[in-house]
């Protein structure tokens, strides 16, 4: 150990290099210029000698070690933030963790994603007209992680989306020409929440991403709070507004959730109700609004309040593969069935840090009209129920390199209109 680590060492705890303590070791006179910092040092437990009760300063030591000294003064409470940055993987070998050493060390934590994504749309209206079209973008998120203490972070993302279609006539450009940008490109703050503990209550708030029944009822991000508390079982309860672009702009929703284990089975009830879509409803076209009547729903009322039941199952076969189903209730004010499942097979799965892993996934639809808000699927029909299948593979080409296909097979349970979507993407995270 040279000078200026003993040194350091002994600022950084705290003590006096000057002050003396009883040396334990035989090879350090008391005329040495470390004798007083290795003696405070190994009194204070951060370093020891070897057997024969020498120090042998002259030594070089091994990274391990060396790592063995930093983990034992981080105990003491020095800070010796790049000390730790510098043997975080001995460090992690001997049960000191990364992620708190990184905390120490900065702040602020940023990560990101780049995404290359085709989607090829073959429609087919209820009139029996065609409705081809394609989407081509590139999408790039940056996600900042801040530490605001030990039990709460704040988490934000930044997102520009880039349109690679040439005519920009596609629903993408819309929504993003409706945002007042030009040229099929955008950038926006898409994610600001804060997530913590209060007791044994977890707690996220903010905007934030949200699932409901796998994806089935709702996939996207909104604007409220979710609270959540347990582990074997977790109850969970959410209130908030729905960010979604499209579809029927509910005004705000709120549910509750209870999820557990048995054995190799993971079971889930929730009930989720959305309200005040009637306002948006009547923004929207007349031909659109007077279509509603038509496919099925009593009047642009019935969209107002939609109760929405849940109930699954999913039994794991190790950590190979999964067999899963939940069924799905509405009480959408409509003459069309509002119940039906979904059923979900896994097999594998890619990892974005195990280069050449791999997994499938198969899903078949039965649900029925008004249990689908804004789904996880390309070609669902909100007010007629929606029956199909899609199957999927995503591979990892290399470490941070995932790719995934889906190919999406669904028609309306109640007309004529259908939808074959192939959805691909290339994402590269870092």
């Amino acid at each position: 150990m040279n000078k200026s680590m003993v040194m350091a060492l002994t600022l950084t705890l705290g003590l006096s290099a000057s002050s003396y303590a009883a040396n334990p070791f035989s090879d350090v006179p008391a005329g040495h210029w470390a004798y007083g910092s290795i003696a405070k040092l190994a009194a204070a437990g951060v370093i020891d000698g070897y057997p024969d009760g020498t120090f042998q300063g002259d030594k070089l030591m091994t990274r391990y070690e060396m790592a063995q000294i930093v983990a034992r003064a981080m105990s003491k409470g020095a800070n010796v933030d790049r000390l730790a940055s510098e043997f975080a993987d001995e460090l992690d070998a001997l049960g000191v963790r990364v992620s708190k050493l990184e905390k120490k060390s900065d702040n602020v934590k940023i990560t990101g994603e780049l995404r290359y994504h085709y989607k090829n749309i073959n429609d087919t209206n209820k009139d029996g007209s065609k409705s081809p079209d394609y989407e081509h973008n590139l999408r790039t998120r940056i996600w900042f992680t801040g530490a605001v203490n030990d039990n709460w972070n704040y988490i934000g993302m930044l997102e520009n989306n880039h349109s690679l279609k040439h005519d920009d006539t596609n629903s993408y450009a819309k929504i993003i020409d409706a945002n007042g940008d030009d040229g099929g490109e955008n950038t926006h703050f898409q994610r600001a929440y804060l997530e913590g503990r209060l007791g044994g209550l977890n707690v996220s708030a903010g905007r934030q991403d949200f699932t409901i029944a796998d994806g089935n009822i709702w996939d996207n991000q909104y604007d409220g709070i979710n609270l959540s508390y347990g582990s074997k079982v977790k109850l969970s309860g959410f209130y908030g507004r729905p960010t979604n672009d499209e579809d029927f702009l509910y005004d705000k929703f709120w549910g509750v959730n209870v999820a557990g284990s048995v054995g190799k089975l993971d079971l889930n009830a929730g009930y989720t109700k959305f309200t005040n879509s009637k306002a948006a409803v009547a923004d929207l076209d007349e031909d659109f609004a007077a279509g509603l009547t038509a496919q099925g729903a009593q009047s642009t009322d019935a969209l107002d309040n939609n109760g929405i039941f849940n109930v699954g199952a999913t039994y794991n076969f190790g950590d190979v593969a999964t067999l899963g189903a939940v069924y799905l209730k509405s009480n959408l004010d409509t003459s069309y069935s509002t119940s039906g499942w979904v059923a979900t097979a896994t097999y594998k799965g890619a990892e974005a840090d195990q280069p050449h892993s791999y997994g499938f996934v198969a899903k078949y639809y039965n649900q029925g009209a008004g249990t689908a808000i804004n789904h996880t699927m390309d070609g669902h029909y909100y007010l007629e129920g929606t029956k199909g299948y899609s199957l999927g593979a995503n591979y990892t080409f290399a470490k941070n390199i995932v790719g995934n296909a889906v190919w999406y097979d669904t028609k309306s349970k109640e007309t004529d209109a259908k939808s074959q979507v192939i959805w691909t993407e290339l994402d590269f995270t870092f």
